[in-house]
């Protein structure tokens, strides 16, 4: 299938992330407007410490009106390697380092308008390490059993699709 840009326009330049309409063919020649929502490449991680317990942080998202139960995640700044940014986000979000940063998996988050590529870490032997975190970030750490969280996600409790794929991806290489 062949599909074409025709034109491209920068439309919006807001702090996260850049708007742009593209005029594209198709493969039947149509001619279409699409919106896209230009993003950075961005980070989850499943800190499972020894206990077996998973980390969460929960935090208010004002366009979902409800503070949301949420994995530790962030954006990969410029110049910034995924891996990095992980192990970064995990000592600002949590204030915990780790042995292990494994990547498990990785996703875009709205392939159907947005350019977001978000890589997926399982965090392995927590320790304390924190960072100061983001000034606009007020954060609870929450830990859960493994168990309980794999329940959670499966109820419908966990409403957040970065964490919802997280704990797909971790639970699968946590079984296995």
């Amino acid at each position: 299938m062949a599909y074409e840009t025709l034109q491209s326009e920068n439309i919006f330049a807001g702090r996260a992330f850049k708007v742009r309409r593209d005029l594209i063919r198709l493969p039947d020649d149509q001619e279409m407007w699409l919106d896209i929502v230009e993003h950075v490449k961005s980070v989850s991680v499943v800190p499972l410490d020894a206990e077996g317990q998973i980390w969460f942080v929960k935090q208010y998202r004002h366009p979902a009106r409800q503070e949301l139960l949420e994995l530790p995640a962030g954006m990969v700044e410029a110049g910034e390697d995924p891996l990095e940014c992980a192990r970064r986000e995990l000592r600002e979000e949590i204030g915990m380092g780790c042995q292990q940063m494994t990547e498990i998996g990785g996703f875009f988050l709205a392939a159907g308008y947005c350019t977001e590529y978000m890589h997926v870490y399982l965090a392995t032997g927590l320790y304390p390490a924190p960072l100061p975190g983001d000034v606009d970030e007020f954060l609870s750490v929450i830990k859960l059993p493994a168990a309980q969280a794999y329940e959670m996600a499966q109820s419908g409790q966990i409403p957040d699709a970065k964490s919802l794929a997280g704990l797909l991806l971790a639970q699968a290489k946590h079984n296995a």
